[in-house]
């Protein structure tokens, strides 16, 4: 039986993360949502995203027995127990939302022959982009269960100041110096080969995804993700940097997403909560104009291959672009569109060859190369873009 993952109408409120990846590919918790079904049931994942992120993600041919889900819930035992219950003959969904269904092997989806069966359990949806923060600490928690049940913990070393030890788990390989690890209001997860470097202070819940490393000082706060493969200083709360990104030095990040491929420059900050307290707008893609979040806190959205300059500031609800290159005094506008080059003072196009160079040599850093796959999605994104540039 194959797994299929699907996006549904609603993947253009995950820009501009969703522009280089389906829903399926985004991180919330200690694994993408993709990983968590591929754990679940044991078996790689297939995609049904936008046809030019196909060649990436692949899609099934249909050739077998299917189940397909809606990338936007969440696993857990009651939606999988709803799943696997499932006949060929019936769709679990919400009042307006489909959730998952099974077609036989060359067999097409026809709703209206189906059998409603409603899905009412409270799992975790995400809806929004700042969703991913906003679940992320029941996410990392969940996560958490998932990964650690029947297993043990690396000794926590005498040097660690440790609270509520049981909810730490630190796997193999990774090395934790003289810190703080409080996990009285939730987990602390600390990934393969990850380093927790000296004199650094985390509370839970708080994911250390692989090979990721906290430098000196660091002070991490609750609902926070880190990695795999990223450096990260100075202080974060509730953000999640998917991985591949770097914000190795002070500076504040509060609730806010940064894609893959992305490095904040030194003493940069983003601001996570307006001055009168009131609800946080984020641009809207599909509006083309700001949408209230109903959020008091929101900070950062910063799509991949994206970098800021030292002392960037970054006003609350600040939409950042694919490929985008910020600098200079004052802030950036809210909502700086892909393939972006300027900061306050005004942008021009990036151009598009320079960007690709760039992201190359940044990718080799890491023993890994953009592929003629990446730079054909990078070449559409540039493309779908265009129309939020003015030059």
């Amino acid at each position: 039986m194959n797994i299929v993952l699907f996006d549904d109408e609603h993947r253009h409120n995950f820009l501009p993360l969703t522009y280089t990846r389906p829903i399926a590919d985004l991180r919330i918790g200690i694994r993408k949502i993709s990983e968590k079904y591929e754990n679940i049931f044991e078996t790689s994942v297939f995609y049904e995203t936008e046809d030019y992120l196909q060649e990436k993600f692949q899609k099934s041919d249909g050739s077998e027995e299917s189940i397909y889900i809606n990338s936007r819930f969440l696993p857990d035992q009651h939606l999988i127990e709803s799943i696997e219950s499932l006949s060929f003959d019936e769709v679990l969904q919400t009042e307006s939302t489909v959730v998952a269904y099974k077609l036989k092997s060359g067999a097409t989806l026809d709703t209206s022959t189906l059998k409603k069966v409603d899905f009412k359990h409270q799992n975790i949806e995400i809806k929004n982009v700042w969703d991913i923060f906003a679940q992320n600490h029941q996410a990392i928690q969940d996560d958490f269960e998932r990964i650690t049940s029947g297993r043990t913990s690396q000794e926590i070393p005498s040097h660690v100041y440790a609270v509520n030890p049981s909810q730490i788990f630190i796997e193999e390989g990774a090395t934790v110096h003289n810190v703080t690890l409080n996990a009285s209001e939730g987990a602390i997860y600390i990934g393969k080969n990850a380093e927790v470097m000296e004199n650094t202070a985390v509370r839970g819940p708080f994911a250390l995804c692989e090979s990721s490393t906290l430098k000196m000082g660091a002070k991490i706060y609750t609902g926070t993700t880190i990695g795999p493969h990223s450096k990260v200083g100075g202080e974060v709360s509730n953000s999640v940097i998917t991985g591949y990104s770097n914000k190795g030095h002070d500076g504040f990040l509060g609730n806010s997403i940064l894609g893959e491929w992305c490095n904040i420059g030194a003493d940069s900050n983003t601001s996570n909560l307006k001055n009168n307290y009131a609800s946080v707008k984020l641009w809207d893609y599909s509006k083309k104009g700001f949408t209230y979040t109903g959020l008091q806190f929101c900070g950062l959205i910063m799509g991949d291959h994206s970098k800021s300059a030292i002392n960037t500031m970054f006003n609350t609800g600040t939409i950042i672009g694919v490929s985008t290159n910020i600098f200079g005094s004052g802030f950036p506008r809210n909502f700086v569109p892909s393939f972006s080059w300027g900061g306050n003072q005004g942008v021009k196009t990036y151009n598009l060859k320079k960007a690709m160079e760039v992201a190359d040599i940044v990718m080799k850093r890491r023993q890994l190369e953009l592929n003629s796959v990446e730079q054909n999605i990078l070449e559409k994104v540039h493309e779908l873009t265009q129309p939020y540039r003015r030059d």
